[in-house]
């Protein structure tokens, strides 16, 4: 999709990029919660983290979601194996496999860690790197008694598109996932955020573009 006036597009993708990602820098937790997705790398940083010493276990929480629906096997199954794969041993990795989407990576990974009698004072939650904002608004409502950290592969903007998602797919989820910023906190599901002028523009931008994909019907 990308035009004549690609660097606009692109300019205007990077604000988005820099807003939803936050840079917290970590401390040591009790465990690492993993949020499924579309992308090896969060499974890959989670085993650095593990190996580097920060957390005592992984739980990786995913099903199928919109961009995993036709893998033969759940996120959470994927990732675990990445983690394996990288040394992590088996018996600190839990897997929860029936989210399929944040609020149920919440809810399902709350309710796993108190059947395995795990209650973590400090967690680090990870995410892909354009879902750092969006995962913390959302535990900040949906389980506000966990203290916790948010946190991603350290990948620049263009370094982000790979074998499983194109520059043009990256933006439209960048436009989805502020729109989502906008629209949850009035339905109990996030807490409310400031969007700085640039931000704005630049999803006003990037929406006028063509770059929708990721909204629900009733936002177009």
């Amino acid at each position: 999709m990308l035009t004549p006036h690609a660097t606009a597009v692109t300019d205007a993708a990077r604000a988005l990029w820099d807003y939803h990602r936050l840079g917290e820098p970590l401390t040591p937790a009790d465990g690492i919660i993993v949020f499924g997705s579309n992308d090896a790398r969060v499974a890959e940083y989670a085993a650095d983290l593990y190996q580097r010493g920060l957390a005592r276990w992984l739980l990786f929480s995913g099903g199928r979601g919109r961009m995993t629906e036709h893998w033969a096997e759940s996120e959470a199954s994927f990732f675990s194996q990445r983690a394996r794969d990288r040394g992590v041993p088996s018996d600190v990795i839990f897997c929860e496999t029936e989210a399929a989407h944040t609020g149920e990576n919440i809810a399902f990974s709350r309710s796993l860690l108190e059947k395995l009698q795990l209650s973590p004072r400090h967690a680090i939650v990870l995410q892909k790197p354009y879902m750092e904002r969006r995962t913390r608004a959302a535990l900040e409502v949906q389980w506000p008694e966990l203290s916790f950290q948010v946190s991603s592969p350290p990948i620049d903007f263009w370094q982000y598109p790979h074998e499983t998602i194109t520059l043009d797919e990256l933006i439209h989820a960048l436009v989805g996932d502020l729109y989502r910023l906008i629209d949850y906190p009035g339905k109990g599901l996030a807490s409310e955020q400031s969007f700085p002028p640039e931000v704005t523009e630049a999803y006003h931008l990037l929406r006028h573009a063509g770059y929708t994909k990721q909204l629900p019907p009733s936002a177009l």
